[in-house]
């Protein structure tokens, strides 16, 4: 009920406020559009290189591969090495990784321990080099100092977080 309600109303607020204020909507309406498509200009081709080279890493293999050489290292930290795919992806493209995700939950279950890592390693992450990508390229922010690096080691702190908490929540 309230949701059917509240996005007519807040437009017909923002319309009346509008004309209260007596500023030209049309106007306005344009040079939002205007911004967003010089926002979406600076953003497009890092974006397009950064899927080609997650789509290519993904169909060769190398995912896997690089995944599966550094199981012993998951293991250290309680990872299951399955999920060693989404932990290199979900950092570049979160497609990617809800569908390697997809993947270990059909193959898996999504009630096993692994599959459930795998659930939430993806809500518990983000997608940090299309986010410093979008933002930054928006901004035209060149050098990204220490974001990437703090962002990263979030990342695998969440990854860890998660299969310890996983494994003390459901068990293993």
């Amino acid at each position: 009920m309230m949701g059917e309600v509240l996005v007519p109303a807040l437009i017909l607020f923002v319309g009346v406020f509008a004309l209260l204020r007596k500023t030209d909507i049309f106007s306005a309406l344009t040079d939002g559009a205007k911004d967003g498509l010089k926002t979406v200009y600076s953003i497009l081709p890092p974006m397009i290189a950064l899927f080609s080279g997650i789509y290519m890493l993904r169909a060769s293999g190398a995912l896997e591969a690089f995944a599966r050489l550094l199981s012993p290292v998951f293991a250290l930290f309680c990872i299951p090495p399955e999920t060693g795919a989404i932990l290199f992806l979900r950092p570049f493209s979160g497609s990617g990784a809800l569908s390697i995700g997809t993947e270990i939950m059909q193959a898996h279950g999504p009630d096993s321990f692994i599959g459930r890592c795998a659930a939430v390693m993806l809500g518990s992450t983000e997608t940090t080099f299309y986010v410093i990508g979008v933002y930054f390229g928006a901004l035209g922010i060149k050098k990204s100092r220490h974001a990437i690096p703090s962002a990263l080691v979030a990342d695998f702190t969440a990854f860890v977080t998660t299969a310890i908490s996983v494994r003390l929540f459901f068990g293993a």
